[in-house]
């Protein structure tokens, strides 16, 4: 950890690679937390540095970085410090995504495309409370307590359905994976089709991102 902190202050780590994000974002806590200490980075690479190198209490994090996204940096975070809170502050849909950062060890989780009100309450409950979560991110967590298949939206698929989704994120394509699982090309391309409706994705990108988050933790 760093330095001991004598003045009492709230020391806190902004992490988004868009630098009008961390202003935005710096400007509210100076606001809601007058006795805040601020470090920045766009790196998500520099995160786990800076929070041991600075003494970071509070970190607010997005979830997508170009070189990925930060579920897997979540808990080395908490390893470097155990007692920090995370608040997420990301463009990805809450529905989607914030179940899987719970899980990880985020503190809170807020949408970028929130009022000011509500990303103000997201701070002040960080600090006061230790954590921040939506009236939807709340009743996700209750659905998780009666169906834990929902924190993973790849449950939904079959055997063979998760196995060519696996073979697609790999990089194979339609005639290499009906080759190798000796069936007809256009049963795969009907998988495909199920595998996405099911998913309720639209391209391959959107179902690597799944399977690397998902799947390769």
């Amino acid at each position: 950890m760093g330095e001991p902190n004598e003045n009492n202050e709230i020391v806190f780590l902004l992490a988004d690679d868009h630098s009008i994000v961390r202003q935005g974002m710096a400007i509210l806590i100076d606001e809601v937390v007058p006795n805040s200490k601020i470090y920045q980075t766009s790196s998500s690479q520099q995160i786990v540095e800076m929070i041991k190198a600075n003494g970071v209490e509070i970190a607010v994090i997005d979830a997508h970085f170009p070189d990925g996204n930060s579920l897997h940096i979540v808990p080395l975070m908490k390893m470097a410090n155990p007692d920090i809170k995370i608040l997420v502050f990301t463009g990805l849909e809450e529905e989607l995504h914030v179940l899987k950062f719970i899980k990880a060890g985020a503190s809170g989780y807020v949408s970028k495309l929130s009022e000011e009100a509500e990303i103000r309450q997201a701070i002040s409950d960080i600090v006061q409370k230790g954590e921040y979560f939506s009236p939807l991110s709340r009743n996700l967590m209750l659905q998780l307590v009666q169906n834990p298949d929902l924190i993973n939206p790849l449950s939904r698929l079959t055997k063979r359905e998760l196995q060519i989704a696996e073979m697609y994120a790999e990089g194979h394509g339609n005639l290499e994976i009906a080759n190798s699982l000796d069936i007809k090309q256009n049963t795969v391309s009907t998988i495909k089709k199920n595998i996405f409706d099911k998913l309720k994705i639209e391209n391959l990108v959107e179902l690597i991102d799944l399977i690397n988050t998902h799947h390769k933790i």
